[in-house]
């Protein structure tokens, strides 16, 4: 497909469950190993291609944007859209960028980590007419899978998606690159003036406008709890330790 040169990030929320009650830093800008959150993601995204970051705020809008600004990467270009109902479902930030998107596009979260391939198999992948969605058949790997969001496929296409599926074969990886034919699908399906993310996707997935992408041996990892922050950190001590290893070392693994 033609090359995707813009995302949308999803970072409104107050991510509580992650920041605890008491905590007043933002979500995105919380440390891991001594780096914002936010900015593995804005690292990751401009070394995959993206060009441009429709960053959709929300919970302490200006701290987030004036303090994520600052770590923006050489090369990357962020735009930012306030969603001033960011108390509603997830659903509502992706509408808010609506007016800013003409092209197919990446859309993710900004508590997600993942090897730079992921991105790379999924932008290849993706078709411009639907809605690709990313997902991990490494079911057994899953960190805390009862929280997960879990997918049926038939062959590339996505049949069903919850939280609650009791059969499934994919794990939802929160990364897409989407045809602007989702704005449609979302606003189909509010109720109340509000819908989720995967409201939309199970609506488009009912009229055959979802593909699954396989990730394959790719890593990732939401942080959405201490937990999911502590498994995060011991992948990325990991990888740097990796890196950082000596050649002839890394040739007797």
């Amino acid at each position: 497909m033609k090359m995707v040169t813009d995302a949308v990030i999803l970072m409104a929320g107050t991510g509580s469950r992650l920041r605890g009650d008491e905590a007043t830093l933002p979500k995105p800008l919380l440390p891991l190993l001594g780096r914002p959150l936010i900015s593995y993601l804005l690292d990751g995204l401009v070394r995959a291609g993206i060009e441009n970051v429709h960053a959709v705020v929300g919970y302490a809008a200006g701290r987030v944007v004036k303090e994520t600004q600052a770590l923006v990467p050489s090369g990357l270009k962020a735009h930012f859209v306030e969603n001033r109902d960011w108390q509603k479902q997830n659903g509502i930030s992706v509408l808010a960028a609506a007016p800013h998107i003409r092209a197919p596009f990446l859309l993710t979260m900004s508590d997600h980590l993942f090897d730079l391939s992921l991105l790379r198999t999924l932008m290849q992948k993706a078709a411009v007419d639907c809605i690709n969605l990313a997902v991990d058949r490494k079911i057994e790997s899953i960190f805390d899978i009862d929280d997960a969001m879990k997918v049926q496929t038939t062959d590339d296409r996505v049949v069903a998606i919850s939280k609650d599926l009791p059969g499934y074969d994919a794990i939802d990886t929160g990364f897409f690159v989407c045809a602007p034919i989702l704005f449609d699908y979302l606003t189909q399906a509010k109720r109340n003036e509000d819908c989720s993310l995967a409201d939309g996707v199970r609506l488009a997935a009912a009229a055959g406008k979802v593909r699954a992408i396989d990730i394959g041996d790719a890593w990732w990892q939401d942080v959405d709890t201490p937990a999911m922050m502590a498994v995060a950190e011991r992948r990325l001590r990991s990888q740097e330790a990796s890196r950082s290893a000596p050649a002839n070392a890394r040739s007797d693994r």
